[in-house]
């Protein structure tokens, strides 16, 4: 298998996607050339230290690369002020320079807690992302959002900033247990149903054998990369067409505050969900066939993945409560909720006067089903 490279056309600050097999091994190599003085500061959880990080330690060691490690705990809870004070702080003790480079070296919450750290440091330092789950390898590496959660709600801190460089090793995805990998899914299928019925075609037939076949999991890694970089590319900073990689976030965001944003559910389990709704909510609207939803709902459930609210395990607030989650939301313009909906499969779209009650009786009779 030959490495693809996925360009992401921002001017000045356009950077490459490489995906490919065996590019932990490979990333001294490939990060030399981005380094102004052969030093970098790897920020990465005590998950992936345990498995990956002697490895990539090893590859900035053959190149020559001074290389030093921070292991924050894993799980969404890292991703909050106290552990990004941390790495700031840890980042400061290391000497990092603008000359420098940061390396997150993890899955979702470390690339965007060591993005903002690198955002913030010094008023700014680059860094390069090496993801490790498929959900960070196909979404939140790419595209420059960096961020923390809060007590109001999730990434509500953050800041734009673009990574030097992604490094997407197809490889390490066979190390995810398979909760992980689903998890990571919930982002793939996303794009299927935002913009290409064509990829979302696909996914129906290649996907259920995807977790153990690199070649799969490379074209849908590409793909998805592809989609998102033309997406960030003519939209950065979401005044309009990057909100339809929002599509089922609006409730998987409120969802994820719900269960407090433990491992009741996952992000990308809640995205899956998310589009489910999204879709029988578009369908209800009279916006597309009910053979839309029906299909995603099978396709999720053939995948094994979360569908519906009934497979969120432990108690749920009433439909108004989550309908009042869903008010902290970014995606709130003047008081307005935002949804992305659709047409049909691959035909999203942003709608901003969605009625409030469609939006709760949704909720009711899902979270009535929970029985």
């Amino acid at each position: 298998m030959t490495m693809d490279v996925v360009p992401v056309d921002l001017g000045a600050r356009s950077y490459e996607v490489r995906i490919g097999p065996g590019l932990i091994d490979a990333a001294g190599a490939q990060l030399l050339p981005f380094l102004r003085r052969r030093k970098v500061a790897i920020v990465t959880d005590e998950t992936v230290a345990a498995l990956h990080l002697d490895r990539l330690l090893a590859s900035f060691a053959a190149s020559g690369i001074e290389a030093t490690a921070l292991a924050l705990p894993a799980g969404e809870g890292t991703k909050g002020w106290p552990d990004f004070a941390r790495a700031t702080e840890w980042l400061l003790e290391q000497k990092i320079e603008r000359r420098d480079l940061v390396v997150a070296f993890g899955g979702g919450v470390i690339g965007d807690l060591a993005g903002f750290a690198a955002a913030v440091l010094r008023r700014g330092v680059r860094f390069a992302q090496i993801p490790t789950t498929l959900l960070s390898q196909v979404d939140s590496s790419v595209g420059g959002k960096t961020g923390i959660n809060t007590a109001q709600g999730k990434n509500l801190v953050g800041a734009f900033h673009q990574p030097s460089v992604v490094l997407a090793d197809i490889d390490v995805l066979g190390s995810l247990a398979p909760r992980d990998f689903l998890a990571g899914y919930g982002e793939v299928v996303k794009y299927g149903l935002l913009g290409d019925a064509a990829f979302f075609d696909w996914l129906e037939v290649n996907a259920p054998g995807m977790a153990g076949d690199r070649g799969l999991c490379q074209y849908a890694v590409r793909r998805s990369v592809e989609m998102k970089a033309g997406i960030v590319s003519r939209d950065e900073t979401e005044e309009g067409e990057r909100a339809l990689l929002n599509l089922g976030h609006t409730f998987c965001h409120a969802l994820e505050k719900a269960t407090g944003y433990s491992d009741r559910l996952l992000h990308g389990e809640g995205v899956a969900i998310g589009c489910a709704l999204a879709f029988e909510l578009s369908q209800r609207l009279g916006l597309c066939a009910q053979e839309a939803p029906s299909r995603v709902r099978a396709h999720l459930r053939a995948m094994g993945t979360k569908v519906d609210l009934s497979d969120i395990p432990g108690d749920l607030p009433d439909a108004g409560a989550l309908l009042a989650l869903m008010g902290q939301d970014k995606k709130v313009v003047d008081g307005q909720l935002r949804f992305i909906l659709a047409r049909g499969i691959g035909e999203a779209f942003v709608a901003s006067d969605v009625p409030a009650e469609t939006v709760k009786t949704l909720l009711a009779e899902a979270l009535a089903a929970r029985g």
